[in-house]
């Protein structure tokens, strides 16, 4: 497979904030051998410009927040610009659609589905992503991401473990076709915008699965954040609690519970860390029990906000930089 092209205008590179970056620093387009690569000088980047940061509007105070669904809109108090978190409803599956208040793009995952994606892409009129993250390479996170390669991703991140299906070797033919830049998660700290992204690295020493080399991304607009963690499971979330992780302690505005709402994924230990005020599940008809009874009773027993997409349809979250928010939901 021949190298990506590097980006006409590649966004300007600075030295990584965490020492994590220079020991995990690679090529993201890892390979069908599932192999990853050594590092490389290009990858070595902390903080990449994805446009100018606009001057923050004035926010007004909190208001009271309801979890609601049926449509329903809940407001705290926003007005001027804000970061919008839209978590579709791709069925039993992850995406996840950021908008900057200076209209930059990042996708995260893409869901299972290519005619859904292409449905997203003209009701959304997605027309550029700046920022593309495969959180790991399942086809339920990446087929949909072929799809939007149409928007000419300015850059990739992924964990840097290739996958081994047809899927993911179009995904990747893709990107390659559009110029995008390929790099592997390594701590990497985005402006998207004014909306800050923090690309959390799997910790070492995990098992040897896609799902525990979850790549995470860490929102952070003001006082408002999000947290996605992909399918990263109980060994992965430990290892980031045992590194003291700082882009994973909360208290977090919006998370996405972990694999579906799975047995194995969110814990008591993680939540006293992560705190989440509200937590949405993306999930739709499964033969796996998703989500679990145990992980409804967690997020109900740490009085977390619950949406699920197979409930509530396409659950968007729009952010001030004050902390104040409006959650949307499409049923």
């Amino acid at each position: 497979m021949s190298k990506p092209k590097t980006p006409a205008k590649p966004p300007t590179p600075t030295t990584p904030k965490r020492k994590a970056a220079a020991r995990r620093s690679g090529q993201a387009h890892a390979r069908p051998t599932g192999q990853r690569r050594g590092p490389a000088a290009s990858d070595v980047v902390g903080l990449l410009v994805l446009g100018l940061t606009a001057a923050l509007a004035a926010c007004s105070p909190k208001g009271n927040h309801n979890a609601s669904g049926n449509g329903a809109t809940t407001t705290t108090g926003l007005s001027g610009g804000a970061v919008t978190v839209q978590f579709l409803d791709v069925g039993q599956g992850d995406s996840v659609l950021i908008r900057s208040p200076e209209g930059k793009t990042m996708l995260v995952d893409g869901g299972k589905s290519t005619n859904r994606m292409a449905d997203y892409m003209s009701q959304l009129n997605i027309s550029k992503i700046d920022l593309m993250v495969a959180t790991h390479a399942d086809s339920d996170h990446i087929a949909g991401l072929v799809e939007a390669a149409k928007a000419k991703p300015t850059l990739f991140i992924n964990n840097g473990i290739g996958g081994t299906t047809q899927t993911w070797n179009r995904l990747v033919s893709a990107l390659q076709a559009q110029g995008t830049q390929f790099q592997t998660a390594s701590g990497q700290v985005i402006n998207l915008g004014s909306v800050k992204v923090h690309v959390v690295a799997p910790p070492d020493g995990m098992p040897n699965n896609q799902n525990d080399h979850s790549v995470g991304i860490r929102l952070n607009f003001g006082k408002f954040s999000a947290l996605m963690t992909g399918d990263s499971e109980t060994p992965e979330t430990n290892g980031w609690l045992a590194e003291k992780n700082p882009q994973v302690q909360g208290p977090i505005t919006v998370y996405k519970s972990i694999h579906h709402g799975a047995a194995n994924g969110d814990h008591q230990a993680w939540l006293d860390v992560v705190r989440p005020q509200n937590v949405v599940i993306s999930v739709g008809p499964n033969n796996y029990g998703h989500p679990t009874q145990s992980a409804l009773d967690l997020y109900t027993a740490n009085k977390v906000h619950i949406y699920r997409t197979d409930q509530h349809g396409t659950v968007t979250f729009t952010g001030k930089a004050d902390g104040s928010y409006k959650v949307s939901t499409e049923k």
